[in-house]
């Protein structure tokens, strides 16, 4: 004989029942905060999560017990109660009781219709989704006459069994069912994509029924008062006569809660609940501190109130909901601040497509740059930019990006790679453009000679066929899909405004350009962390220079070359430093190698060697001589500061210049001029005494005065590991993790995407450390830096400019090893700010979420 669970482990719900929502779930603890608030709950009994184990493992319930709470011919249903109502569950089961003997008692209360469709609903339910039986035996219309009859003939054919008359067999299956469904595999992936953890637990509700059919005004609905899509105050949802659970929602014939020219309304056809649901939905808000969906039935006028939950909502509706609920005096600033999860903000900042919409996915690669783009397929950057002049959108599709692809980036909507990660150059540019990217689509075959991909399945699509890339979710998509705009309304600015009066670690921006400065100011950065200036040298006219300067056989040439490129440098800086109006611009000295400026295509170096009057034999020659085996390893960064210092030198007397412009304009400018790839403290001290000299040149030349920082972007493990040493010859340090992770891992960033996915899923590593900064060695990499250089110079500023610095994690990390900012991307200060919030308020609050939690009334 099997041993019953304890009796003890199921409890009636009232305003007393020891019960949480981490042992009998969400709605059994939300159900016991309606009974709190007077609000016409029917009895309902829990189950928790470990009584639902043990009946999932073959151990029953005594439902015998449960059922006597519910009187002498009991009527119920059970409804799934995870922790989480997110994670989902088994759909609910209603009517459980009915039988022959019911059925004939409904009849005569009720009428042989609504008898009928409560006994037919029961039988179809319990016949398909716990008895397994064929669907397509059950697949009648409650509502007709003959069903009921047809369908348990039905079951007593498929069954061998007539249909189960004894309410305690029904439950017990029901229940037995349901705890079964939620230990299944798919539906334990299922909720684990949805962020549920392994172990996540199940409890289940039994509740007396409202049937919602019958005489008088009976039937059942839905309410919520604030839109899902937009979070702005309005009553929606449905309400239809002689109809259980949430059928309301998807009939045609079912009513309108409010009057609507469309139809009749639940506010016309009986006020009297319509007035009382306004009033409940009012209470919930109030006292549960949240948005609600209401269910409710009415039985011959009796309203009951059988469930309220959450309301679901897009990111701009979340964000709307909490500073309303803020500015109502209903919740606190800061608890509206840590209601957004901070990722959510990228769906405010980028076109999403459509939840809605119809996809025909082609392939998928790394979500790179959110946000979701339409345009026809161009295979050159030159291609980019004439779509572009003819006001047509197009994706940039490339093998791999390189520095002569920016102007094509600048040009198109959206961009995709066949190789690449979270940091390759098409992920880092496109992010700081704020371009849609999907990068590491290496499922898909590239041909640019024929100017064709072709997808996994097959298709081909060639230049000029429009597709869409989906940069938040990694997919690549056929044709022209609907989107969504981004919305930074009141309430996003409002929003980040309280985070900010929170938060306590500064938040920069990465901007090579005006353009992506002007967007870092718009999002509230307090300053630009990384102005990495080698971009600015690929307009033609520069390019043509800078080449010139490559192809000169002396310093003295070379000086001639670069002197040129001052003005226009000059040119920069005075407008970026105009734009900050005073605020930290910390430019990153000249890194790449020199190869990037030259062409790779025989025709491209015909096209150089015409240029610059040149014998095609030279120019082969020079391009060979800078070709190296691994040119992130190679001559770029301070070594080329070192060994050709007249670009160091021009770079820092337009960086001088602008300055003193700047001050007879009014502006206060204190540049941070910062040396890339350093690793050694002799590299420093060589750098910077040329700084200084070009410096007190330009002082004297002007006759201004001015004040600068010289700093150094830690990239390398040993200038992390000698950061004490570098410190004494440095104003602040600024680790740029990208590089740093590249080269404490030995991984290439640009390839390492090709087997990043199968480590992460075999348990190599965590995560892609170039997504999410790795904490255990390059972090140790990083606070013995910092530690060591403030052992130093206990004033040294400290602070990240790579790609992490946008990462809530990393942030952080950053914020408890005592850093000064972080810098990321433009589009991912919001992200920042908010993250850095959360980091700040928690900490107040006892690194607690609790004060998210609705109300226990």
């Amino acid at each position: 004989m099997q041993k019953h669970v304890d009796i003890e482990q199921f409890v009636v719900i009232d305003e007393t029942a020891p019960l949480s929502a981490a042992t009998h779930g969400g709605r059994a603890k939300c159900l016991q905060r309606l009974i709190r608030l007077n609000l016409p709950v029917p009895l309902t009994v829990a189950l928790p999560f470990k009584t639902v184990r043990a009946i999932a493992s073959g151990t029953p319930v005594d439902t015998r017990a449960i059922l006597e709470h519910f009187g002498e011919r009991p009527l119920v249903s059970v409804r799934p109660s995870s922790e989480d109502p997110d994670w989902g569950g088994p759909g609910a089961v209603l009517n459980i009781g009915m039988n022959d003997a019911r059925h004939a008692e409904y009849a005569n209360l009720l009428g042989h219709q609504a008898a009928d469709e409560l006994y037919a609903r029961f039988v179809q339910t319990y016949s398909v989704e716990v008895a397994h039986l064929d669907p397509d035996s059950f697949e009648f219309d409650v509502a007709d006459a003959a069903a009921l009859r047809e369908m348990l003939d039905a079951y007593e054919d498929e069954a061998d069994e007539p249909f189960p008359q004894d309410p305690g067999r029904q439950l017990s299956d029901v229940l037995r069912s349901m705890a079964r469904a939620w230990e299944g595999t798919s539906a334990r992936l299922l909720r684990q994509a949805r962020g549920a953890p392994e172990d996540a637990g199940l409890g289940l509700v039994v509740q007396r029924m409202a049937p919602g059919l019958g005489p008088g005004e009976s039937g059942s609905g839905v309410i919520r008062f604030v839109s899902s899509e937009t979070g702005q105050p309005q009553i929606i949802g449905r309400y239809l006569s002689q109809a259980q659970g949430r059928d309301a929602l998807d009939d045609k014939g079912a009513y309108y809660l409010t009057v609507d020219p469309r139809g009749p309304s639940l506010e016309e056809h009986y006020p009297e609940g319509f007035d009382k649901l306004v009033e409940y939905g009012a209470i919930c808000r109030q006292k549960l501190r949240e948005e609600m969906e209401i269910e409710f039935t009415l039985d011959s006028g009796e309203l009951s109130v059988l469930d309220a939950v959450r309301v679901q909502r897009t990111a701009r509706a979340a964000v709307r909901i909490a500073v309303a609920l803020a500015e109502d005096g209903v919740i606190s600033k800061e608890e509206a601040v840590l209601r957004i999860p901070p990722g959510g903000l990228s769906e405010l900042m980028h076109r999403q497509i459509d939840p809605g919409s119809d996809r025909d996915i082609l392939a998928r690669g790394v979500a790179a740059s959110p946000g979701a783009a339409t345009g026809r397929l161009k295979f050159t950057s030159a291609a980019a930019q004439a779509a572009a002049a003819q006001g047509e959108a197009s994706i940039l599709v490339r093998r791999e990006t390189s520095p002569e692809d920016i102007r094509g980036m600048h040009a198109a909507q959206g961009v995709l790679t066949m190789r690449g990660g979270m940091t390759s150059h098409a992920a880092m540019v496109a992010r700081g453009l704020g371009l849609p990217g999907v990068v590491g689509a290496s499922s898909i075959h590239y041909d640019l000679k024929d100017k064709t991909i072709t997808t996994p399945d097959g298709r081909v699509f060639a230049e000029g066929d429009v597709i869409t890339i989906d940069g938040t979710t990694g997919t690549v998509l056929a044709g022209d899909v609907p989107k969504l705009e981004p919305s930074l309304d009141d309430a996003f600015r409002t929003l980040l405004a309280w985070a900010d009066e929170a938060r306590d670690i500064g938040v920069r921006a990465n901007a090579d350009t005006v353009e992506e400065a002007r967007v870092a100011l718009a999002f509230a950065a307090e300053g630009i962390g990384l102005c990495r200036t080698e971009h600015m040298f690929f307009e033609e006219d520069r390019l043509t220079v800078m080449r010139e300067m490559i192809f000169a056989e002396s310093a003295e040439g070379r000086a001639a070359s670069v002197e040129r490129l001052v003005p226009m440098q000059l040119s920069d800086f005075s407008k970026l430093f105009e734009l900050m109006d005073g605020k930290p611009v910390t430019i990153r000295l000249f890194d790449p190698p020199l190869h990037e400026f030259l062409p790779q295509t025989r025709e491209g170096m015909r096209d150089l060697a015409d240029a610059l009057d040149l014998p095609l034999s030279k120019v082969v020659r020079r391009v060979d001589a800078l070709a190296e085996f691994n040119p992130m390893l190679g001559m770029r960064g301070v070594r080329l500061g070192v060994t050709m210092p007249e670009i160091y030198d021009a770079q820092a007397r337009a960086i001088f210049m602008a300055t003193v412009l700047a001050a007879k304009k009014g502006k206060t400018v204190v540049p941070e001029i910062m040396i890339p790839l350093v690793s050694a403290r002799r590299e420093v001290e060589l750098v910077q005494g040329r700084v200084e000299a070009v410096a007190a040149e330009v002082r004297t030349k002007t006759g201004a005065s001015f004040d600068y920082r010289l700093g150094v972007m830690v990239e390398t493990p040993r200038a992390a590991l000698r950061a004490g040493d570098i410190a004494t010859h440095a104003s602040f340090l600024s680790f740029g993790t990208n590089d740093l992770t590249q080269m404490t891992y030995g991984l290439s960033r640009d390839d390492a995407g090709r087997f990043m996915s199968d480590y992460v899923q075999q348990g190599v590593y965590e995560e892609d450390p170039f997504h999410r900064l790795d904490l255990e060695g390059v972090g140790e990499l990083l606070k013995l830096g910092a530690d060591r250089g403030r052992a130093v110079r206990p004033d040294l500023t400290l602070s990240i400019c790579g790609e992490h610095g946008g990462d809530p994690d990393s942030i952080a990390f950053c914020r408890d090893a005592g850093f000064d900012y972080v810098s990321c991307s433009p589009f991912r200060v919001p992200v920042a700010r908010l993250a850095a919030a959360h980091l700040a308020i928690r900490e107040r609050l006892g690194a607690s979420d609790a004060s998210t939690e609705m109300s226990d009334f």
